[in-house]
């Protein structure tokens, strides 16, 4: 076995913690990153769990400033995304970090720059996509780095896309385990914010990080409200849902087609809403235009695939919407995650039908992967299902999923309003029957429309054409409305009682089906409940978030620091949370600081933010008040 341990003098203990209050401006860690940053000092591996907005990034952004200080020389990240790289980067650059990134946005001076930048050991960090780093050229600069002992460390962010089980799988992360076999003592951290056991043994076995220590965080994210509405009229609803709680706010609206993206933004504009399409069909420049329009402006709304989100590190993202199911919990986890990373109070909200339940079995039904990789991705569907049809709290189920124990949150849909449920037991014999008819009858089968015709005693053409109407299970079914058959039917399909077949939906009886035709097995529903969005609620509760209280006068203070800021991120073509987050603003509004020293106590002001930034604060500080 491999000793991956670094041969070099321990680096002291305490320079994790000197670098966080130095550069970033924090005076402590949070959580785990303590001791996932002094493990990783220490030259050991690390495989690190932690969601969305719980600070992965500085887990190797700090041993990586450490370590360089130390004579280690230059962090390789892996980074999947060029937006991500580059505001990473400018992130970095804004506190005094020399780091840089190579990819396809550079032209030739400005790449073969870098890279001497690199060979002399000068940067601290150097973000690549896998692709690059496993060409050739790239290989050959990091063994020039590794014979000098100027390769510290690597990091493989979004670490999940190296699993067929994941929800992201990207195949040319498949080539990373060179990196351990040519540079054994190089210590590795890979990074994700979702995988659960199948995602987390694959990154393990494929990133050959077998004796890597696992860190796993807390995946609760408690500001995010979870609330899931059954499919009625998805644009109808999203926009009630957009202008009733989240007027005015950046949100993200996933929806599973290009056409149903474009739809809906162009549906949204005419609403009044300022809302963007983003996929991967469009244009690359239009496409990154609407992205960086996102990323720097206040309150737009991006409609997407998701194609649109991993590595967006927007703070103050209010909501996230799915019109459309997605594919496993971990995708489902992972958007949604994309909200309230400030911390403030977000909402995820998504609309559920029964075409959703039937198209998701489908692909993965005619998919022509190994049975093997369909199973474990029914069951990875099935947890969603269960998610979406469930009782009890999101996220007690939400976190189970990921083996975390906790208890009702009071914060979900189901809390807040408990849904009532009713025993569809006999409605589920009666579908069930009247499937069974069909084929009886003719030998034929039939979707979900013809079904709930037959059963609510609807004598359509097309029930005329097959002589339905004679069957004896025609109008057994007229005491539930077609809202409620389709709820019947999306729960007999998500338990596997009924299966969807066929370009047009054919409804098949499985095996299990018997059980439910005999009375062996129970149905209990969910009865739809009334939204707890309203504007009502709103005003007499919830409102817009802001990082804390601010008086009248540290209001007016706040909205000036804003505006300033807006003009620097301009200037330095950056997004304005990469300069400061709201949450630093708000401190100097409420706190108005009169000095240098005075300013440097605000959390995330570090020591060249202070230096580049100080006079001019202190000054707007002064003229708003």
């Amino acid at each position: 076995m491999l000793d991956t341990t670094d041969p070099t003098p321990a680096i002291e203990e305490g320079a994790g913690l000197g670098v966080l209050r130095e550069v970033f401006g924090y005076e402590a860690f949070r959580g785990e990153q303590a001791a996932i940053i002094q493990h990783v000092l220490a030259g050991r591996d690390a495989l690190v769990l932690m969601p969305t907005g719980g600070g992965k990034s500085l887990c190797y952004q700090v041993p990586a400033i450490a370590r360089h200080r130390a004579g280690r020389g230059v962090t390789l990240v892996v980074s999947p995304l060029i937006a991500l790289m580059h505001d990473q980067v400018g992130a970095l650059e804004e506190s005094g970090v020399h780091a840089a990134f190579l990819n396809s946005t550079l032209d030739g001076d400005e790449a073969r720059q870098i890279e001497r930048e690199l060979l002399a050991g000068r940067l601290v960090l150097l973000y690549a996509a896998p692709e690059r780093i496993l060409t050739p050229r790239f290989l050959a600069m990091l063994d020039s780095l590794h014979e000098r002992g100027l390769l510290s460390l690597v990091a493989i962010d979004e670490a999940h896309c190296v699993s067929q089980w994941g929800h992201d799988f990207r195949e040319e992360y498949l080539g990373l385990s060179v990196l351990h076999e040519r540079f054994p003592g190089v210590p590795r951290i890979a990074l994700t914010a979702t995988a659960d056991d199948h995602t987390r043994h694959d990154i393990l076995e494929r990133l050959q990080l077998q004796d890597a220590r696992a860190f796993v965080a807390s995946f609760d994210r408690p500001n995010i409200r979870y609330t899931i509405v059954e499919k009625v009229d998805p644009r109808a609803q999203l926009l009630q849902f957009i202008r009733d709680e989240h007027d005015g706010e950046a949100g993200i609206v996933y929806c599973a087609s290009r056409k149903k993206v474009e739809e809906t933004a162009e549906f949204l504009r005419r609403q009044g809403i300022a809302a963007w399409p983003y996929h991967a069909g469009m244009e690359s420049d239009v496409r990154k235009a609407n992205q960086d329009r996102f990323l720097r402006e206040d309150g737009l709304v991006m409609v997407a695939t998701i194609a649109f989100g991993m590595g967006i590190d927007k703070p103050d993202v209010r909501f996230v919407a799915h019109l459309d199911l997605p594919k496993n919990i971990e995708g489902y986890y992972q958007e949604t995650g994309r909200a309230g990373r400030d911390g403030l109070p977000a909402d995820a909200w998504m609309t559920y039908g029964l075409a959703d339940v039937v198209n998701q079995r489908r692909m993965i039904d005619d998919s022509p992967a190994a049975e093997e990789f369909k199973r474990v991705q029914r069951a990875k569907l099935d947890a969603l299902l269960a998610l979406a049809e469930g009782l009890d709290c999101r996220r007690v189920r939400l976190l189970s999923y990921f083996g975390q124990a906790s208890r009702p949150c009071g914060n979900c849909d189901n809390c807040l309003q408990p849904p009532a449920a009713w025993d569809a037991t006999e409605a589920a014999r009666k579908a069930l029957s009247c499937i069974y008819r069909f084929r009886q009858h003719s030998g034929l089968g039939f979707g979900a429309v013809h079904l709930i015709d037959v059963l609510r005693g609807k004598a359509t053409d097309k029930v005329h054409q097959h002589g339905h109407d004679r069957l004896s299970t025609f109008g057994i079914g007229e005491d539930l409305s077609d809202a409620q058959w389709r709820g019947v039917l999306r729960q007999l399909i998500a338990l596997g009682h009924l299966a969807s077949v066929g370009e047009y939906g054919t409804l098949e009886l499985t095996a299990s089906a018997r059980a439910v035709l005999k009375g062996d097995a129970s149905l209990m529903l969910r009865v739809p409940a009334v939204p707890v969005a309203t504007r009502k609620a709103r005003a007499t509760g919830r409102t817009k978030a802001v990082p804390m209280p601010l008086d009248e006068l540290a209001a007016g203070r706040f909205v000036a620091l804003k505006a300033w800021r807006a003009a620097i991120a301009r200037e330095h073509n950056l997004p304005a949370y990469v300069v400061f987050h709201d949450a630093t603003l708000a401190q100097m509004a409420r706190e108005q600081p009169d000095s240098l020293t005075a300013l440097a106590g605000i959390s995330g002001i570090g020591s060249k933010k202070l230096q580049a930034y100080g006079p001019q604060i202190l000054r707007v500080l002064q003229e708003a008040a």
